[in-house]
């Protein structure tokens, strides 16, 4: 890498230092959002969804700024880009907060908190999800291909597909398929993406499993993600698709137990 001009030290600076201050806003504005769901129990479903909004604003702005660092001063800034990972996980913890972070399980168990949320129309939850998914997606893309976070992504990705999932009304769902209905369109894209994003998870964390870490445990999750799935499926009247994911989950699961197995023998 050549060396960095001075002047191009000082436009970086420069363009900076606005960003910044817009960033510490946003950093207070988030505290406050913290301490009112804390003291207002009752809303603090709609408070975490604006807390989750707030942090990735965040996230655009450190985006941004790291943009800024590689476009006048030709390297990346790791502590940027720490910082806009970590405010994605702030952002999806504030959603399980609100949705739970459920992955397989019944829309009953979790119904309770979306009742909470009723205001929060279809199309702010569309709106929110599609937020979600570019701000990770923009982190991912700063760091590159090679980043020693790659594994790391698997599960901010699948937490992501969860909270997706579970801020979708299940319970209303099929009624709201109607093209007569209002926010036909967002709820349509909304259930689309949910399933592209967890067999999305569902092979991400297969592929972990093989590739790095051969923990039991992610080829569990890998299977729950296909379970919801095909929970999903049956919900919405594709029992064809369901079945195909039932036979899948069997293979998986089958190749699991000869894992296990394996594993245990090894030990004696």
């Amino acid at each position: 890498m050549g060396k960095i001009s001075t002047q191009a030290k000082e436009q970086y600076t420069e363009k900076l230092k606005e960003h910044r201050e817009k960033l510490e806003q946003l950093k207070k504005q988030e505290l406050e959002l913290e301490a009112m769901a804390r003291k207002d129990r009752d809303n603090s479903g709609m408070i975490n969804l604006q807390s989750a909004n707030t942090n990735l604003n965040m996230v655009s702005y450190l985006v941004l700024m790291n943009n800024l660092s590689v476009a006048l001063l030709g390297i990346k800034n790791d502590a940027y880009l720490n910082e806009a990972r970590k405010t994605c996980y702030k952002a999806i913890i504030s959603l399980e907060n609100t949705v739970s972070n459920f992955i397989d399980v019944p829309f009953s168990e979790y119904e309770a908190k979306l009742d909470k949320i009723k205001s929060f129309s279809q199309a702010d939850r569309w709106r929110l999800v599609k937020k979600l998914g570019f701000s990770i997606q923009a982190v991912k893309d700063a760091y590159g291909e090679n980043t020693k976070w790659k594994w790391s992504f698997v599960e901010v990705e699948g937490r992501f597909a969860v909270v997706a999932k579970n801020l979708l009304d299940l319970k209303n769902l099929m009624s709201g398929l109607d093209p007569r209905e209002d926010f036909y369109q967002e709820r349509v894209a909304h259930l689309k993406t949910v399933k592209r994003l967890l067999q999305q998870s569902a092979d991400g964390y297969r592929e972990k499993y093989e590739l790095s870490t051969l923990r039991i445990d992610d080829f569990k999750l890998a299977i729950n993600f296909l379970g919801s799935l095909r929970r999903l499926n049956a919900l919405v009247g594709e029992p064809e698709e369901a079945n195909d994911l039932k036979r899948k989950i069997d293979i998986w699961k089958s190749k699991m137990d000869q894992d296990l197995k394996k594993k245990e023998s090894a030990k004696k």
